[in-house]
């Protein structure tokens, strides 16, 4: 910063103002900005952020904990956390937590050994208790996808699953006559499964339909699972006519396993996912299925995050829900 400083012929704290974008009560001409820009760009100057931390007691890095870094459903979300955090000139570090509790539970541990200024997280296990031994060890800023997240010092970004999943299997009851529905989950473990599978449930029960034991069949979120539970329901005496899946990898899993199989879609098993991935308009037919908004979830919960560092103590809860949408294609 002093070269840079003794090239464009202004003080070092000039510079300073000039890279943080800091308001300043001394204005500072365009004429010298670019002066100092022009001195940054001929010396190849950046920034030291572990200085710039140790000043300001901030790491300038964001962490960010998602489920499955494979699933096409987190790219725009992390994409949008990204875009956020670099105008506000921050970095961002990405976990992967394998929908597990043990990754979810060494992610927060790193946080801890690793400070960061803020979290951006899909929690599939952390409780409330959880992240309130967090924010006492660390005192991060931290943002989550997900309304069973309840704690009063977190923001949270959510779609209502359940609503929608309601909503479509309403849909194949009362739309397309289905009157044998099964269902493709993960494990019950899973907040977002209780939501979805609660939701099928009671749209049957509403409709006087039953469920039965071996029409809910359990998966891990991949395709492959998805393949896998479908073999077993088109298998049965009497197979399912329609089959709602939680996510659209293992809708997409079942689709094309179906078809292997010699089934017809959507005439002889209709088929409807949860998402709303860019997979669902490629595959053939095209899967019907509910989107969410992951772009818009992650921009919500970075901004909500920003404003709380720089809040820098007490701020107010944000809850924002972000409208799932159900999209009818061909697959059922």
């Amino acid at each position: 910063m002093r070269d840079v400083a003794r090239l464009a012929n202004v003080s070092q704290s000039t510079v300073s103002r000039v890279l943080s974008h800091s308001p300043s009560s001394v204005p500072i001409s365009d004429e010298t900005k670019q002066k100092v820009l022009a001195a940054v760009a001929e010396l190849g100057y950046h920034p030291n952020q572990y200085a710039r931390s140790l000043r300001g007691q901030k790491t300038y890095m964001i962490g960010m904990m998602i489920a499955d870094i494979g699933n096409p459903f987190y790219h725009p979300m992390v994409r949008a956390v990204q875009d956020v955090a670099f105008r506000q000139r921050y970095d961002v570090l990405i976990a992967n937590s394998d929908h597990t509790r043990a990754k979810e539970l060494l992610f927060c541990e790193s946080i801890i050994r690793h400070p960061v200024d803020g979290v951006i997280m899909v929690p599939y296990h952390l409780q409330d208790s959880d992240l309130d031994e967090l924010i006492a060890r660390t005192g991060v800023a931290i943002g989550v996808v997900g309304n069973h997240i309840q704690h009063p010092g977190v923001d949270v970004a959510f779609g209502d699953d359940a609503k929608a999943s309601y909503e479509a299997i309403r849909w194949l009851i009362e739309q397309r006559g289905h009157r044998r529905i099964g269902m493709i989950c993960a494990g019950r473990q899973f907040p977002v499964i209780v939501r979805r599978y609660g939701a099928f449930r009671r749209a049957m029960e509403e409709a006087g339909l039953p469920v039965p034991a071996e029409y809910v069949a359990t998966g891990d979120w991949s395709v492959e699972s998805g393949a896998q539970a479908i073999r077993a329901l088109l298998a049965l005496p009497a197979p399912p006519t329609a089959v709602f899946a939680a996510n659209d990898t293992m809708a997409i899993g079942a689709l094309e396993a179906a078809q292997e199989l010699g089934f017809k879609v959507p005439q002889d098993i209709a088929i409807i996912g949860f998402d709303d991935i860019p997979d669902a308009q490629w595959v053939r037919p095209r899967l019907t299925t509910i989107a969410q908004f992951p772009g818009e979830m992650g921009r919500l919960l970075a901004g909500a995050v920003f404003e709380r560092i720089a809040a820098e103590g007490e701020h107010p809860k944000q809850v924002f829900e972000v409208p799932c949408q159900f999209i009818e294609r061909e697959s059922a």
